[in-house]
C-alpha cells in the first residue's frame, strides 16, 4: 500500500525488452539506503518489485509486466526520464495522502496549465469509464501523487437517470466496475477534472514539468470501486445489526 506522498524523484538508467516484458533500472536516490530485494516501490504510481539492487550506487532493477505496460505510461519511459518514487507504506506510518495500491487503472492527458500567484491548476481529460469514480473534493492519484480533485466537468457528474438506475442495483456480466480494455483519454468524451498544485508539489514531483499533451498514470479511489462491485452484484453483506436490549 502507498499513500501518494512522493519521497523523491529518480532517473531511469536503462530500459531493456525481455520477451513481452520490460526490465528497467532506476537511480533511486536517498530512498535506497535501506532498500532490500523484494521491496515494493511505486514508480510513477505503479507498484514494482525490486528484482536487482546495487545499494552503493542507489540503482535498482524492476520488471514491468505486459499488464502494467498496457494500463500505464511506463512503456514511454526512456533512459534519462525522471520518475516519482515512493516506498511501500509502513503500518506505523502516517497516512498523509490516501490509500493507494499502485495498481493503475488507466491514463489521463494534461490539457491545460493555469498558473496563479501561489499555485497552479492542471486540467486533465480522462476516459469516461474512469470519470464516474472521480468526485469533487475526492482523492485521486496522478503518476503516484495523491491529490485532491478541485473541479470536474458537468459530464462527469452523475445524472438523475444514472442515480435512479444505481438504486435498482443492476447485475449481470455486462456490468463491470473497470473494463479489462485499457482506458485511454478520449478528446470527444468531454470528461475532465482539475487539481490545484502547491509549489512543493510542483518542485518535488514530475508534475511541475509536465507538458500539455503528455499522459499520466491514473489510479482512482479503490473505495468507490468496491462499493460499485457490491451494488452491481446485489450481494448481501451478511451483517445484521444486534437487537437493542436496552
Amino acid at each position: 500500500m502507498f499513500s501518494g506522498l512522493v519521497e523523491n524523484t529518480g532517473e531511469v538508467v536503462t530500459v531493456d525488452n525481455v520477451g513481452d516484458a520490460v526490465r528497467m533500472s532506476i537511480q533511486g536516490g536517498r530512498i535506497m539506503h535501506d532498500a532490500s530485494l523484494g521491496d515494493s516501490i511505486a514508480v510513477n504510481g505503479v507498484c514494482l518489485t525490486v528484482a536487482e539492487l546495487d545499494v552503493e550506487s542507489g540503482v535498482f532493477g524492476a520488471d514491468v509486466m505486459q499488464e502494467s505496460l498496457n494500463r500505464s505510461v511506463l512503456g514511454d519511459l526512456r533512459p534519462g526520464s525522471i520518475v516519482n518514487l515512493e516506498r511501500a507504506l509502513r503500518a506505523d506510518a502516517r497516512l498523509g495522502g490516501h490509500i493507494m495500491q499502485g495498481h493503475v487503472d488507466g491514463t489521463a492527458r494534461l490539457v491545460s496549465r493555469t498558473p496563479s500567484e501561489n499555485w497552479e491548476v492542471l486540467r486533465f481529460e480522462l476516459p469516461a469509464q474512469l470519470a464516474k469514480y472521480v468526485v469533487e473534493k475526492g482523492s485521486i492519484a496522478i503518476s503516484g501523487v495523491s491529490l485532491t480533485v478541485s473541479a470536474i466537468s458537468e459530464t462527469s457528474r452523475p445524472s438523475a437517470a444514472a442515480t435512479a438506475a444505481t438504486s435498482t442495483v443492476p447485475s449481470g456480466p455486462e456490468f463491470e466496475a473497470i473494463p479489462r480494455t485499457t482506458p485511454t483519454p478520449n478528446a470527444d468524451s468531454g470528461d475532465w477534472f482539475e487539481v490545484s498544485l502547491i509549489p512543493t508539489t510542483l518542485s518535488e514531483t514530475t508534475l511541475g514539468t509536465l507538458a500539455v499533451g503528455e499522459r499520466v498514470n491514473l489510479e482512482v479511489d479503490i473505495i468507490g470501486k468496491y462499493v460499485e462491485k457490491l451494488l452491481a452484484a446485489g450481494t448481501p453483506t451478511g451483517y445484521s445489526f444486534p437487537s437493542d436490549t436496552h
